[in-house]
C-alpha cells in the first residue's frame, strides 16, 4: 500500500476541498431525506461530500476499502478487515448543518490492520482543522493540542448528546444519565456532533464525553486525535474501546473515564 504520509497528504487535500461544499450548502435550502428515524437526516450535500472523498481516494489508492455513513445508509454492510480502510462521515452534525448552526464537520480516518493511522476532522465553517497521525501528536490548525488532564468528575465539563434515535429505552437511559450526572459534574453541554465533541476533549476545552448509539464513522477519527493529545477512549462500561460497538467514552485521563463509567446507566445498541 501507499505509505501513510501519501495517504495523509491526499486526504487533507480532499477534506479541504470538501469543506467548500459545506460552506456553500450550510445556508442553502435543503431537500431532506431520513434514515433511521424522522430526525436522522441526510442531504444532497452529505452525498456530494462523500462522493468527492470516495472518488478522490479511490483514484489514488484503488486497493483501499471504505466504510461511509451514506454508503451504509443505502444498505452496504459494514466490514472492517485488515486492509487499509477509510471510515468517513461526510457531514457529522447534519442536524446542525440543516439549521445553519456552524458546529458541523467532515470526519475521516484511515485504519490499517484495524489500527487507526490517520484522523482528520474539519469544521470548514469555523475553520477548525483537527489532525492526528499515529505517534505524531494531535493538532488544531497546525498547532499542538493536549487534553486538560482533569481527573475528577466533580471538576469535569461533560459533553453528551440526545442523539437521533427515538427508541424509548435509549431515551430513558439518556434522561436517566442526565439526571444522575447534573449534580456530579462541573457542567453539561450538548453541541450536536460526536466528532467535534471528541475534538473538544482533545483540545482541553471539555474534559469528558460519552455517547450510546453513534457509529464507527462518528468516532474513528476522533479516537486517534484524543489519544495523540494525551487522552483516552474506552467503552462506557470501562472496557477497551471498540470502533464498531456504537458506544464510546472519551476523557482527559483514565481516572476520569473510569469514574464516569462506574456511574453511567448502560445502553447496548446493535453493533455496526
Amino acid at each position: 500500500m501507499a505509505n501513510t504520509n501519501e495517504c495523509y497528504i491526499a486526504a487533507l487535500h480532499l477534506v479541504k476541498e470538501a469543506g467548500s461544499i459545506i460552506r456553500e450548502g450550510i445556508n442553502q435550502p435543503k431537500d431532506l431525506m431520513t434514515k433511521s428515524s424522522d430526525i436522522d437526516f441526510v442531504t444532497e450535500w452529505d452525498q456530494k461530500v462523500e462522493k468527492l472523498l470516495f472518488e478522490g481516494i479511490s483514484s489514488k489508492f484503488p486497493d483501499h476499502k471504505f466504510i461511509g455513513e451514506e454508503d451504509t445508509a443505502l444498505g452496504k454492510k459494514v466490514e472492517l478487515t485488515d486492509a487499509p480502510t477509510w471510515i468517513i462521515d461526510p457531514i457529522d452534525g447534519t442536524m446542525n448543518f440543516v439549521h445553519g448552526l456552524p458546529h458541523t464537520c467532515i470526519s475521516i480516518a484511515l485504519l490499517v490492520n484495524k489500527i487507526t493511522e490517520i484522523g482528520i476532522i474539519y469544521n470548514p465553517i469555523l475553520e477548525q482543522l483537527f489532525t492526528a497521525r499515529k505517534g505524531q501528536g494531535a493538532f488544531l490548525n497546525g498547532a499542538p493540542i493536549n487534553v486538560s488532564g482533569v481527573k475528577e468528575l466533580s471538576k469535569a465539563l461533560l459533553l453528551l448528546e440526545m442523539g437521533t434515535s427515538r427508541e424509548p429505552e435509549r431515551i430513558k437511559v439518556v434522561l436517566e444519565n442526565v439526571t444522575k450526572l447534573i449534580t456530579k459534574v462541573h457542567g453539561i453541554r450538548a453541541f450536536g456532533s460526536a466528532a467535534l465533541n471528541m475534538c473538544m476533549v482533545a483540545f482541553g476545552a471539555v474534559d469528558v464525553t460519552f455517547e450510546f448509539g453513534i457509529h464507527s464513522w462518528d468516532v474513528a477519527a476522533g479516537e486517534i486525535i484524543i489519544k495523540e493529545a494525551g487522552g483516552v477512549c474506552i467503552d462506557p462500561a470501562g472496557g477497551p474501546f471498540d470502533v464498531l460497538s456504537r458506544r464510546v467514552l472519551c476523557a482527559s485521563t483514565m481516572e476520569l473515564a473510569q469514574e464516569l463509567a462506574k456511574v453511567l446507566t448502560q445502553y447496548y445498541p446493535k453493533r455496526d
